[in-house]
């Protein structure tokens, strides 16, 4: 069976607290995971979360602050220990090569896993599979970072009135969707799109470019909300953004589903992120984030 969910394992910006651990965020995609930066205590977050390092398929990370790239040692280690039995493939900016290279040797352990380098090097397609497609976006931080987005391929969603007026039934539909013609009745004739699913995360950045084109149409956007409104010139000099900054961002988008995520720990009220988020006009669905909630996909729309 499927599942399409984010498994959230950290939410803190800059310094865990007693109650948000470092940045960590596990998407699963049908069969496959993708671990987006892990944070320092990813390694424990998971064992509490009930996710395994067998369900890492990718690791994700934006750029090379502490907070959201000092868990991939014990992440990458882990991947090790536990023999996973599938190649993994991590994505960064290539910019901190040393960096990762630096996580990835950060002691000595047997390696038993291929991990496939793959950094990231400007705007574009990462990667491109039956189930979705990778793409990253330059954002606007003091040090290089990258938001990544997922999307599903458009398919076809079969029309049973349309099938029944042509008098088409059993193996013939499936005949029609694999060949495209049947008996002179087409494809389009009896099926409309089906548009495919969209994900997008989005850390640390203030506005720009990137921010909009990665939320575009998302059925679930995941992005920081590090400072309310009120400190938005905060916000701004230290390469953030403010929740109504993403509520604006999420509205103008069209995204149906918002998660607010790394949070400032000089914020007392996690609800009042919501506020400024809908304050902005946003009106989709909203997830204040924290650690160990899971966020499922919005049904396909219709």
């Amino acid at each position: 069976m499927s599942v399409r969910e984010l498994v959230v394992l950290g939410t803190a910006s800059q310094v865990p607290t007693r109650h948000r651990n470092h940045n960590g965020y596990l998407l699963r995609w049908d069969g496959e995971g993708l671990l987006f930066d892990p944070g320092e205590g990813t390694q424990r977050q998971m064992l509490r979360a009930g996710v395994a390092a067998h369900d890492i398929n990718r690791l994700c990370v934006t750029h090379f602050h502490g907070d959201h790239a000092l868990g991939l040692a014990g992440v990458i280690q882990r991947i090790n220990l536990d023999r996973v039995p599938h190649p993994v493939t991590a994505h960064y900016p290539a910019s901190g090569q040393h960096f990762f290279e630096r996580l990835r040797y950060a002691t000595a352990y047997r390696e038993t896993v291929r991990l496939t380098e793959a950094p990231v090097t400007g705007d574009g397609v990462l990667a491109r599979t039956a189930a979705y497609t990778l793409e990253a976006r330059l954002l606007s931080h003091p040090v290089e970072s990258y938001g990544y987005r997922l999307t599903e391929p458009d398919g076809r969603r079969m029309l049973p009135e349309r099938l029944a007026a042509h008098g088409i039934a059993g193996p013939d539909v499936g005949r029609l969707a694999r060949e495209g013609v049947l008996g002179g009745v087409t494809l389009d004739e009896v099926s409309e799109v089906r548009t495919g699913q969209r994900f997008a995360f989005v850390m640390d950045t203030r506005l720009c470019d990137g921010v909009h084109t990665l939320a575009e149409g998302c059925d679930l956007l995941v992005i920081e909300s590090t400072f309310l409104d009120e400190d938005e010139t905060l916000a701004t000099d230290h390469g953030h953004l403010t929740a109504g900054q993403a509520g604006r961002v999420a509205r103008d988008a069209g995204v149906r589903h918002l998660v607010l995520t790394h949070f400032s720990q000089r914020y007392g009220d996690p609800e009042a992120f919501e506020r400024q988020a809908r304050a902005a006009g946003f009106t989709g669905e909203v997830t204040v984030a924290a650690d160990l909630v899971r966020v499922p996909l919005p049904p396909r729309r219709a």
